[in-house]
């Protein structure tokens, strides 16, 4: 099996130390830098080109959504997992739009690093649970309106939305269709609407949505 090798940026030792004992407690991973600002946690991504970056959004030099736009240029098969204290929608969009693939916050590290890092690591996307919520918080004020790309003024109806988490949660058109107390072909509208909407066609472009959005799971399966 081959390792799996992380580089940790915070400029908090403490944090930084709790992250490394976590992740070099599981077999096969290997925390191979560590950076206490954002100019030398993007140099290190450089040098080293681990799988997974584990970055702070709040760091000296050069913050943390700036280093994850660097990595993704310099480094694109680096993985770059969030991990903060800031809670904000705003922050988290940043954070994605940069590139990061997951967002943990710091108060779930001991509960999640190990989920969180898992997950980006495979190519997922990974929102700590409360993370999602104030994304879907925000989403939903904006009566689904995308404000990015091809989207732009697509408007998601609540029930369409209600669909594509459970889509996201594995369910099928049937099992739908029984939690809804609607019938198969209904949900197959819907489906064929928001697939019409959005231009996502396949079951993996719209769980890569819904996790944007967080209309997800936080594991980001």
């Amino acid at each position: 099996m081959e390792t799996l090798r992380i580089l940790i940026a915070d400029d908090h030792e403490l944090v930084r130390r709790g992250a490394r004992e976590l992740l070099n407690s599981r077999r096969g991973w290997r925390v191979v830098g560590e950076a206490a600002n954002g100019r030398e946690a993007l140099e290190k991504a450089i040098e080293l080109k681990p799988d997974v970056a584990v970055i702070d959004i709040s760091m000296p030099d050069l913050d943390g959504v700036e280093v994850a736009r660097q990595i993704r240029e310099a480094v694109p098969d680096t993985k770059v997992l969030v991990l903060t204290m800031h809670e904000s929608e705003q922050m988290v969009r940043r954070a994605l739009d940069a590139g990061a693939r997951g967002y943990l916050l710091k108060s779930d590290l001991t509960d999640s690093i190990i989920k969180a890092v898992k997950a980006v690591a495979q190519g997922k996307r990974f929102l700590a649970p409360k993370v999602s919520e104030i994304v879907l918080e925000g989403f939903l004020m904006e009566g689904g309106h995308h404000q990015q790309g091809d989207r732009a003024g697509t408007r998601l109806t609540p029930r369409e939305i209600e669909i594509i988490r459970l889509l996201t949660e594995g369910k099928v058109n049937k099992e739908i269709a029984e939690l809804l107390g609607i019938s198969v072909r209904t949900v197959e509208t819907h489906r064929s609407k928001v697939a019409l909407k959005l231009g996502l066609h396949s079951r993996s472009e719209l769980i890569d949505y819904a996790v944007q959005h967080g209309m997800a799971p936080g594991n980001g399966s």
